[in-house]
């Protein structure tokens, strides 16, 4: 009888930690720069860009445009415009999602705890706009030893000419 309770108790917590929607993990109250209505983004924006921006989302591996860019340059927020990430610090992960070892400036990225799907992740969001940008993890290459897992939908790309 025990056992049987301690399944359930375990079935109902793993059923309520993978059914949490990634919108739940967005609770940061930080007064932002750059403020639009849903209705503005909506206009502003690809649906794609919206879901992963906007809603949290994530674009399935191997399928957003920069995963695989290697050109020189600067990739800004797409929302707002603010630089984030330098090709300098760009790094091929083998994950499939653009990944880079250090932001352009570390104020310009804000880090908040992300509980949804039952895991404990950081979730990186631009600090002008609040878009969800994608994850942070441990497990980069020197100098930081940081990844920023980025979804190429919440990046516009300008090339450096050389």
């Amino acid at each position: 009888m025990k056992n049987v309770i301690l399944l359930t108790c375990f079935a109902a917590l793993s059923l309520a930690s993978c059914g949490q929607n990634s919108n739940n993990m967005k609770t940061d109250n930080k007064k932002r720069e750059v403020t639009k209505s849903d209705e503005e983004w909506r206009k502003q924006l690809t649906p794609m860009q919206y879901e992963v921006t906007t809603n949290a989302g994530t674009e399935r591996a191997f399928t957003g445009e920069y995963w695989n860019n290697h050109d020189t340059g600067m990739y800004y927020c797409v929302r707002c415009g603010e630089p984030l990430f330098s090709s300098d610090t760009k790094f091929d992960s083998g994950t499939g999602w653009p990944s880079f070892y250090a932001p352009v400036e570390k104020n310009n990225v804000d880090e908040n705890v992300d509980s949804s799907y039952g895991m404990m992740r950081t979730e990186v969001v631009c600090h002008k706009c609040g878009a969800h940008l994608g994850h942070l993890f441990d497990d980069g290459p020197k100098p930081t030893g940081e990844r920023y897992c980025i979804n190429s939908a919440s990046l516009k790309f300008e090339k450096k000419d050389k």
